[in-house]
């Protein structure tokens, strides 16, 4: 009887430090989800794999002077355009970087060389926003005035061909998409979704943000969100893209791969979280890069087209040996080596446009190369048109 009683009081300490260690790191908030997940069975054929690059692309972090600014700017804008000439996806496109450049950070200097960059093909720029106690009509001027601003002075961010409405990705500073934080800080608006279709954002691509508690329930899918004008983080939940599906409610949600990496467990024992991060402390590895190709995330119906979106905040120091050495160099060579085979794998490097663009023609029904598919929806920025 004292043995039962001994082992019962050890299941129940298990059970309360497991649960602990879930909350130290968020993870109740998306890991059931994630778990029973099912994964799709794939038909005959390739798989394509559509590689897209998201930069919180931050000149000014840490509050430092123009000259450090000018310096991270111009290491960008030489040693990306070097490393990325060495690579190729299978339609000839070498790596696509997505710079979403804040709008409080704004210097017409680092945008023109931003641009000049996009414009000899090596990426697109979209926008990105830190902000605090925010208001509804404050949010829709600073959008606006930006929106414009980079469209006018630098050649970014495609037209709608229909409405002629200036149309952009979108990541929010500090992860707190739709006022998601608990404790309310960096952003301020409930009807944030509501007020980025308004303006022009064609789709939002700021998740995973896990261990932050701004992580969503919903992992590894690409979803429309429907805003709740009277609570936060709406997008918790949506209606998942499908093809012959259509457009519904807010907003698009494009999230990155979300999961447990067993390969790289802390002290040999814990899996870390695998959040789409890269930068030094969490190099792109072979294994990390198996593991968003695993991932699977898709538009449902067309599971033979894949998406991969990962992340990072390149102008960090510390961060762009990685970014931009022989790490990401690696990262470049196992995908075009193991995933661009044509046979089995057909790989595919991406804008953040593109994606949406793609994922709107699996929507659409389009089938076969998505290589065709990259201008669907939205055209290129003038920056980047033929």
């Amino acid at each position: 009887m004292t043995a039962l009683i001994v082992v019962i009081f050890l299941l129940i300490a298990f059970a309360v430090l497991l649960t602990l260690a879930l909350r130290a790191r968020n993870m109740q908030i998306w890991l059931w989800g994630y778990l029973t997940r099912r994964r799709p069975e794939l038909k005959d054929g390739p798989v394509h794999v559509m590689f897209c690059f998201v930069d919180h692309f931050e000149p000014g972090w840490g509050k430092v002077n123009l000259d450090t600014q000018r310096a991270r700017v111009d290491r960008w804008c030489r040693e990306y355009r070097q490393m990325a000439e060495r690579h190729r996806d299978a339609d000839g496109v070498p790596p696509q970087h997505s710079f979403f450049y804040p709008e409080e950070e704004y210097a017409e200097e680092h945008l023109n060389k931003l641009a000049s960059l996009c414009a000899d093909g090596y990426g697109e720029i979209e926008i990105h926003l830190h902000h605090d106690n925010d208001t509804p009509d404050n949010f829709i001027a600073t959008i606006d005035r930006f929106n414009k601003l980079l469209h006018e002075r630098h050649g970014a961010l495609p037209a709608d061909p229909v409405t002629g409405q200036l149309r952009f990705g979108f990541i929010h500073g500090n992860w707190s998409l739709d006022n998601s934080r608990a404790d309310g800080r960096w952003c301020g608006i409930n009807n944030e979704l509501i007020l980025l279709r308004e303006l022009g954002c064609y789709a939002d691509f700021t998740l995973p943000s896990a261990p932050s508690d701004t992580q969503t329930s919903t992992s590894n899918a690409i979803y429309y969100a429907t805003d709740d004008p009277h609570g936060c983080k709406s997008h918790d939940k949506g209606v998942p893209v499908r093809v012959g599906g259509r457009a519904s409610g807010d907003l698009m949600i494009v999230q990155g791969p979300l999961g447990l990496n067993w390969r790289e467990r802390r002290w040999g024992i814990i899996p870390r979280i695998e959040n789409s991060d890269v930068r030094k402390a969490c190099p792109p590895t072979p294994s990390r890069v198996d593991a968003w190709v695993q991932a699977g995330i898709h538009v449902e119906g067309r599971p033979e087209w894949i998406f991969i979106k990962v992340h990072t905040h390149g102008t960090q120091e510390r961060d762009m040996d990685t970014l931009l050495g022989e790490p990401a160099d690696a990262m470049y060579t196992h995908l075009e080596t193991r995933y661009n085979d044509g046979q089995n794998y057909v790989l595919h490097y991406v804008t953040a446009r593109e994606t949406y663009n793609i994922i709107k023609a699996a929507e659409a029904g389009k089938n076969g190369d998505p290589n065709r598919w990259r201008d669907f929806s939205l055209p290129p920025p003038p920056n980047r048109a033929p």
